[in-house]
């Protein structure tokens, strides 16, 4: 159900002090990503629900006997090609093949990560250990390794060879799979789940943020969290709950707008595109409160996987949009900060 999604609404500037003051004044970034025009609405109510709702292909919709209408599941075939557009990046070598660590005898994982930069880093830290490898940071799509690689069967054999050693293979079996979100997303998603209502009023009311309260705040959302616990495979995904997208045609073709709700890897991304909106709002829109929605990846994936009473069909995953550090631009395949995803199809993890 709609309810499900709704987990915490909250004054956002508020919220944003602290979130901002805990990660020291994160820089502002634009949202305006994934090749829409966005041409934002405001709407009340929940998610594709209430008398606007969205206008919908009926030749898709069916009708439960309780009168509520509902919208098929989506394929598998459907679910990656709605993830396909965004880009997540792994260490590969110069072929493209996945560089798969060891941390002791008994376990094998192989990182992709949702900021680049992450990635990069990761990169730096091999090298320095491994001066001979040639190494790099590639692209993938998230659409084409979900299903083949982060959800398939654990027992699935890979072929790994050592470092330096081109002639020998070994089958292991158990290779982990690790999908990292952005750490600054990843607070910010317990940060909701632990901000209790006082605590936004305490601020709407005027109380100074300080920073040993938002080292509080930090506290709080590190050991109380009751989701998103894990550094990995556990994906925070935002929306507001009165916001829209429209797309347009694509050039030559004819029909309607197609009304969106955006959903957001990125807290950051979401919120300034929605003070973006508002700050071009008239003044009678000037005080609405947004609704933030909070929900896992995986979790969303598998209520597209079902039949639901929202249309999943005009949802649209915004890609991450990360902020640009001075002097540091990933290497490799992702160092495009024009189009992260023009390398994608290029490294292949084998079989991907």
């Amino acid at each position: 159900s709609i309810e499900d999604f709704t987990l915490a609404s909250y004054n956002m500037n508020c919220f944003l002090a602290t979130l901002f003051l805990a990660l020291s004044a994160l820089t502002s970034v634009s949202a305006s990503s994934a090749g829409f025009h966005p041409l934002f609405g405001v709407r009340g109510g929940g998610l594709f629900g209430g008398k606007d709702d969205a206008k919908t292909d009926d030749s898709t919709a069916a009708t439960s006997s309780g009168g509520k209408k509902m919208y098929p599941a989506m394929s598998q075939e459907e679910i990656e090609d709605w993830l396909e557009h965004i880009p997540v990046f792994a260490v590969t070598d110069s072929s493209g093949s996945g560089v798969v660590l060891k941390p002791d005898d008994d376990t094998s994982v192989f990182y992709f990560f949702l900021n680049p930069l992450a990635a990069n880093a990761t990169l730096t830290q091999l090298k320095s250990a491994n001066e001979d490898m040639d190494l790099k940071v590639s692209a993938f799509s998230l659409g084409k390794i979900w299903f083949k690689l982060l959800n398939a069967d654990p027992n699935q054999e890979v072929l790994l060879k050592s470092p330096g050693d081109d002639d020998s293979t070994k089958a292991t079996k158990g290779v982990q799979y690790r999908l990292v979100p952005d750490t600054k997303d990843l607070l910010g998603a317990r940060m909701l789940l632990t901000m209790s209502p006082e605590d936004g009023e305490k601020l709407k009311a005027g109380e100074t943020m300080t920073p040993e309260m938002a080292q509080k705040a930090v506290e709080k959302a590190m050991t109380e969290s009751p989701k998103f616990k894990n550094t990995f495979n556990e994906i925070p995904i935002f929306t507001i709950a009165q916001m829209r997208m429209q797309k347009q045609p694509s050039e030559g073709e004819t029909g309607e707008p197609v009304t969106l709700l955006p959903m957001y890897f990125s807290l950051q991304n979401m919120v300034g595109t929605w003070q973006q909106f508002m700050s071009q709002s008239s003044p009678e829109m000037q005080g609405i409160e947004p609704a933030i929605n909070l929900l896992s990846l995986h979790d969303l994936v598998d209520m597209m996987s079902k039949e639901s009473e929202i249309d999943f069909r005009h949802v649209v995953l915004v890609p991450p949009v990360p902020e640009a550090q001075p002097g540091q631009m990933p290497s490799g395949e992702a160092s495009s900060a024009a189009d992260p995803m023009a390398s994608m199809g290029g490294a292949t993890l084998g079989d991907v």
